[in-house]
């Protein structure tokens, strides 16, 4: 079949004889001015191979490929592409449809050049939201050129959703202390990035962090009153908003005053996760009295007020509504509830029946399990999404939500998580048809334009690190989360993460690092677009921040032995750190903001001043 070389599948293809060879000269024709992005995009593939092409505005006349508007393709976003010996045409009842139609056909360009297999493709997505949800609070703050690329980049692959994770990186001008140092977007940066999600037929959804994970807030002087519980886990006020006190919701409200505004999408999520403290503190005789899920729908409740004061649909994380399941009947049934679970085999994958048998609408939420990792834990995210997108189908969800973290400084590069952002779009769009054989291969070919098998083995080595360490799925790579801090002290320490490295397999460490030190990170053709080049920038810093953190992890394991590493071995340690330090500021900056790059490098500091001690004693 045609479509065996296709990123994203599609639902249907029948093979006809014959095949059809773009001409030197080709004619682009769509009566709709709206058609001209897609079809400039078509063009610049053909001139790629040499096809002249040029695009005209008519509904009728000599073509070489034709768009058309017809109602017997029912799907806004469906469309019919019909590739004969004569022409090429695409069949949609809306600009989504001819889009999406334009995308298969360059995805079919791309895997068979000028000369196209005969076929006709009916097609149309299995999930109506088909989204990316990116971290933009826990570390790097992407630029506005590099939003721009990647809403092209996701909608190439048909995703018509993208959400910002945002706690605090934003220019509140009632509240200006709260992005302060943080990089923070401004208004005019959001609309920029929405105007572009327009362009492409991507909705630009907001979201904010409201309830939970208020924790870069509630640590300032000024706000830490507001705190649930004060003090928790060492912070100032806590991570947690108190739904007892009413200037908590009076900050929601002036916040989403000055947020909500800016975004056209009707939903808008709220987040209101991992409420950690929640009737541990200064709500907890209103949750003894009431219970702590009761507590917690209650500022649900005033949330959602907030909410449509605006003319938003509320979307928010299903994770406490489902650790208080008994209050599923009493959920509003206007909040669309987004459940998530990043493992495989993840506790809350299989409970999505549950929210479905309420009547409430849901969105699944898989991972690409980037984070806590340089390289990506590939095949954990690759079967977390797989499993969640057959899940959200057989429980009538309305989409399926890709989301993509930066926990713990966020060194992890946009660029290792490219490959499963694809891979929850293919699954998003029709999970029945996702092939996971082959399907780094062809991630290659058509992000990459590169057919090369060491490309994909380099990309699959960068992302087996847990694997190659012997060490069971987590959510969290050993190599990343020992990667900073004194030795001496992690080890007194103990915690999970060194307990895990205790548990990894030495040799595996030594080949996972030889490995990596054997890999040839392509260089981006000289025209390439930025967006490409700093792609291939962010793999290559990837593996030599994971050969760094090999080195170390091999030092960390002698000494749990009881033996000490050779001074010879620190020098090592502290040679590859700086050169480390140099590279993660460069390849940062180029797509980033410089945000809170300033505390990997600070951590990196620290653990070449440790390496200096232990070298000399």
């Amino acid at each position: 079949m045609p479509t065996t070389d296709l990123l994203i599948p599609v639902r249907r293809c029948v093979r006809k004889r014959g095949r059809f060879r773009w001409p030197p000269s080709a004619v682009l024709a769509s009566p709709r001015t709206e058609d001209a992005l897609p079809l400039g995009q078509l063009a610049t593939d053909l001139g790629g191979l040499g096809a002249a092409a040029r695009t005209v505005h008519n509904a009728w006349g000599p073509a070489t490929l034709r768009l058309r508007r017809d109602t017997s393709v029912p799907d806004p976003e469906g469309y019919r592409l019909t590739v004969s010996p004569q022409a090429v045409e695409i069949v949609s009842s809306a600009a989504a449809g001819a889009y999406y139609g334009v995308q298969t056909l360059r995805e079919l360009i791309a895997a068979h050049g000028r000369t196209l297999p005969a076929c006709i493709i009916d097609d149309g997505p299995a999930f109506r939201r088909r989204g990316v949800y990116l971290d933009c609070s826990r570390g790097k703050v992407p630029k506005v050129q590099t939003l721009k690329a990647l809403v092209e980049q996701l909608a190439r692959w048909k995703v018509n959703e993208l959400q910002l994770y945002v706690e605090n990186v934003f220019t509140f001008r009632r509240h200006p202390a709260i992005g302060r140092g943080y990089s923070p977007f401004t208004p005019e940066e959001l609309l920029a990035v929405q105007d572009q999600c327009r362009l492409h037929h991507v909705r630009f959804v907001g979201s904010l962090a409201s309830f939970g994970h208020f924790e870069k807030i509630l640590a300032l002087p000024e706000y830490s009153h507001l705190g649930e519980m004060p003090g928790f886990r060492g912070l100032a006020g806590g991570t947690t908003l108190c739904p007892a006190d009413p200037g908590a919701i009076r900050l929601l409200s002036e916040m989403y005053d000055e947020f909500l505004p800016l975004f056209e999408a009707d939903d808008f999520n709220v987040c209101c996760d991992e409420t950690w403290e929640l009737g541990k503190g200064r709500s907890r005789r209103r949750a003894e009295r009431a219970g702590v899920g009761r507590v917690y729908l209650d500022f649900l409740k005033k949330i959602l007020r907030l909410c449509e004061k605006h003319g938003k649909r509320m979307n928010a994380w299903a994770d406490i509504v489902l650790d208080h399941a008994d209050l599923l009947p009493d959920v509003p049934r206007s909040i669309v509830m987004l459940n998530w679970d990043y493992h495989p085999r993840g506790r809350r994958i299989p409970r999505t029946g549950e929210i479905a048998g309420a009547g409430l609408p849901l969105v699944v939420c898989p991972g690409t399990n980037a984070w806590n990792s340089h390289g990506c834990r590939l095949e954990m995210g690759m079967k977390n999404i797989a499993r969640f997108a057959r899940e959200g189908l057989a429980r009538g969800a309305e989409g399926l939500l890709n989301t993509d973290w930066g926990d713990n400084g966020h060194r992890n590069m946009l660029a290792v998580s490219l490959h499963n952002d694809a891979w929850g779009a293919a699954n998003s769009w029709q999970p029945r048809r996702a092939r996971p054989d082959g399907f780094t291969e062809r991630f290659c070919l058509h992000a990459f334009g590169r057919r090369d098998a060491p490309l994909a083995r380099a990309i699959r080595t960068l992302g087996r690190a847990d694997e190659t360490l012997g060490l069971p799925y987590a959510n969290a790579g050993a190599l990343y989360l020992t990667f900073l801090g004194a030795v001496a002290k992690r080890l007194r320490d103990n915690d999970w993460t060194v307990q895990r490295l205790a548990a990894a397999d030495a040799s595996g460490i030594a080949r996972h690092h030889d490995a990596l030190a054997a890999l040839r990170w392509p260089k981006a053709p000289k025209r390439a677009d930025p967006f490409l080049r700093t792609t291939f920038e962010e793999y290559a810093l990837a593996a030599r921040l994971d050969m760094v953190a090999c080195l170390r992890a091999a030092a960390m394991k002698q000494m749990i032995a009881g033996r000490s590493p050779s001074a010879a071995r620190w020098r090592q340690l502290i040679t590859a750190t700086r050169e480390a330090m140099r590279e993660l500021e460069r390849v940062w900056l180029l797509g980033n903001k410089p945000s809170r790059l300033r505390d990997n490098l600070t951590g990196m500091r620290r653990a070449i001043r440790d390496y200096e001690r232990l070298a000399r004693t």
